[in-house]
């Protein structure tokens, strides 16, 4: 090939959209300088830009904390031998042993059902107060 036929060649990639002297797009206006009307404030201003607090990352991993701790402080328990199985022997001892593990089971399958229902409310919660303070 030679050089003339390179330099014809198709460019890949994006392209620069050519700019007016006022640093836009070409063919597009200039927005006015000054606040941006928004629709909730009626004067043209914009809302107060504080820091923009995560309550409710906060509350929800406090939740999360507070389940987690409670699963693993009832499924602690179960360790050794209960209270009423003192003092028993052979398959009475085993069967009273057997009997608390099963307890001890069924009591933290609540927790984490509970614990899963609790995280379904506050997903939908969640949702709820996206969808109503979002702008229009």
């Amino acid at each position: 090939m030679d050089e003339g036929h390179r330099a014809h060649e198709p460019q890949w990639g994006p392209r620069a959209a050519p700019r007016n002297s006022a640093g836009a797009a070409a063919g597009r206006p200039v927005p006015p300088p000054g606040p941006v009307p928004d629709s909730r404030y009626g004067d043209g201003s914009r809302p107060p830009q504080g820091k923009r607090r995560r309550v409710f990352l906060w509350v929800f991993l406090a939740v999360q904390i507070l389940f987690l701790v409670w699963v693993i402080w009832g499924a602690s328990t179960a360790s050794g031998t209960p209270e009423a199985c003192r003092g028993r022997t052979g398959d009475d001892l085993r069967l009273c042993n057997d009997a608390s593990d099963v307890g001890t089971t069924i009591g933290v399958g609540l927790v984490i059902a509970l614990w899963a229902a609790v995280d379904v409310i506050l997903g939908f919660t969640y949702l709820v107060y996206r969808l109503a303070s979002r702008r229009a």
